[in-house]
């Protein structure tokens, strides 16, 4: 499994996400919960209806709205429990593991 097989599983997966609420953790800690609008094949991120979890902190974030976000700043990605399948991606890494203990 190369790294562009990884970036294309987790592509796919945020691809499935599109129009739902997801919670982005930036490498400068900044947090964002938004409308996923659009990902592409780098995990860049478009988000409707932003929100961030630490207002007082970012006090000039309020007033935007929708913001691109490039994948290498993403700390973490949280998903709605309920829209996420964690069989395919179990399933995925699995898979992933077993090609690497063949090498």
């Amino acid at each position: 499994s190369t790294d562009a097989e990884n970036k294309m599983l987790f592509y796919s997966f945020f691809k499935s996400l599109v129009g739902k609420d997801v919670v982005v953790e930036l490498k400068n800690d900044l947090s964002i919960c938004g409308t996923l609008h659009s990902v592409d094949q780098f995990l860049n991120i478009k988000f409707t209806d932003i929100t961030v979890t630490d207002p007082d902190k970012y006090p000039h974030m309020l007033s935007v709205k929708n913001c691109f976000i490039r994948g290498s700043v993403v700390r973490y990605v949280q998903l709605p429990a309920d829209e996420c399948d964690t069989q395919l991606l179990q399933d995925a890494a699995r898979k992933e593991a077993a090609q690497n203990r063949q090498r």
